[in-house]
């Protein structure tokens, strides 16, 4: 055995786990990168706590993982791609355009639940991030597991959506989310970024990905991201709009008791399976800036495709490192 410090994120739930103080030297370890890859793919949420904050143990753990791949969209701010290929950075500075309402509270840097590059035919395996710059209030990651998503939704929503394929586009204004909208949401102002995202993926056809998909361990999986999803491929309908509605704001109402909300510190990393999860960002007050960086584990677990059959040309360009 390795002798990881390995515990469950939540008592009693198989999603999610906590590994202490792994080392630099141990990330190239073959056995040990064994270990953690076989954690990563029972539990999907692995949280790296009292870990060297820098860099280079960002890369290296990611490197356990697999290759890196860029972000889709050339507006997103990278690190220095000669030391770290394949880092983003994300940085919200106080004050900046952003803010918005949600259940009658203004937040900065908040996000609804989704997962990575649903606008996209090909699906990165995973993300990992550190927290450079933490706000003393909020600044939460939240995760909820799609298996457990799948298991708990309402036996009559769970028929409805089991066999539909959900349509998503790139599409950052937060003005245009549509589904699952939380209470007394409004939007003050789009990020300065915005503009930039959505012409450079202005002519890229939607992509299509199932509502439901099976693992090979055999447990099915809801994997609907209401943030950029834009309705149920072949029933653009009020009917197909009402039960995406149905399903993101049931997501949304499980989520509440589902998914585990990481507290960030300096020494945290933290990756998940974005084949699996959803995640979110809880906002933070607008006095406040956060800054996280990014890694994007290359993979693709071969169901996402074009609308109307377009070639894989027509995709957001990314790079592999």
């Amino acid at each position: 055995m390795s002798g990881l410090d390995v515990q469950p994120l939540t008592e009693g739930r198989n999603f999610g786990v906590r590994i202490r103080g792994i080392t630099l030297e141990q990330t190239q370890d073959p056995a040990i990168r064994d270990e953690v890859n076989a954690l990563f793919d029972k539990h999907g949420v692995i949280v790296f706590s009292d870990v060297e904050p820098s860099p280079r143990m960002h890369v290296a753990l990611s490197d356990i993982f697999g290759p890196l791949k860029d972000h889709p969209s050339k507006a997103v701010a990278r690190v220095d791609q000669d030391s770290m290929p394949g880092v983003i950075d994300m940085a919200m500075k106080p004050g900046e355009p952003g803010d918005i309402d949600v259940d009658g509270v203004t937040l900065a840097s908040w996000l609804p639940w989704h997962f990575d590059h649903a606008y996209n035919n090909e699906l990165n395996r995973a993300g990992v991030l550190r927290a450079i710059d933490i706000p003393p209030e909020g600044g939460r990651t939240g995760f909820v597991d799609g298996i457990d998503l799948y298991n708990a939704l309402s036996p009559e929503l769970r028929e409805k959506i089991e066999d539909r394929n959900i349509l998503y586009r790139m599409n950052v204004y937060m003005a245009n989310y549509r589904f699952g909208a939380p209470a007394g949401y409004r939007v003050h102002s789009e990020k300065p970024s915005s503009d930039i995202v959505m012409e450079e993926s202005r002519d890229v056809p939607r992509a299509v990905h199932p509502a439901v998909w099976t693992r090979t361990t055999g447990e099915k999986v809801l994997h609907v991201s209401p943030w950029m999803a834009e309705g149920i491929e072949g029933d653009e309908t009020p009917e197909g709009e009402a039960l995406l509605e149905a399903v993101s704001r049931e997501i949304v109402e499980l989520s509440k008791d589902l998914a585990y909300w990481h507290q960030w510190s300096p020494t945290d990393m933290l990756i998940w399976d974005n084949w699996r999860a959803l995640h979110a960002v809880s906002g933070h007050p607008p006095k406040y800036g956060r800054r996280m960086q990014r890694t994007t584990i290359k993979g693709d677990y071969g169901l996402g495709y074009f609308e109307g059959g377009a070639s894989n040309d027509n995709k957001i360009v990314e790079r592999t490192y």
